[in-house]
C-alpha cells in the first residue's frame, strides 16, 4: 500500500531519522522525499510503500503519532489513493 507522509514543524536535529527510524521498524520502504526548511520551519514529504503483511496502516499511523509527540511536530500519514483523490478537480 502506497502512503503519503507530511510532516510539519519547528526544525531541530533527528527529524528525518526518527521518521524513517520508525517506517524501517514497520517494514515500510521510501519511495520517495522531499523536505525543505523555511526560516526554521521543516517541511518533508514522503512517499512511501507500507509492507502491510509486516504493519498494517493503524500501527504504523499510531508509531508515526507517538514520534510527533515526542519531536513536537506534525505528521500525516494518508493513503496515496485517498490522497489523490482529495486532490482531483
Amino acid at each position: 500500500m502506497r502512503c503519503v507522509i507530511s510532516v510539519l514543524g519547528k526544525d531541530r536535529s533527528g527529524i528525518v531519522a526518527a521518521v524513517s527510524g520508525v517506517l524501517a521498524e514497520k517494514g515500510a520502504n521510501i519511495d520517495d522525499i522531499s523536505q525543505t526548511i523555511l526560516d526554521s520551519i521543516f517541511s518533508m514529504t514522503m512517499l512511501v510503500r507500507l509492507d502491510t503483511d509486516v504493519a498494517d496502516f493503524n500501527t504504523v499511523q499510531t508509531a508515526l503519532e507517538e514520534v510527533a509527540e515526542d519531536l513536537g511536530v506534525q505528521i500525516i500519514l494518508q493513503r496515496e489513493d485517498l490522497f489523490q483523490f482529495m486532490y482531483k478537480i
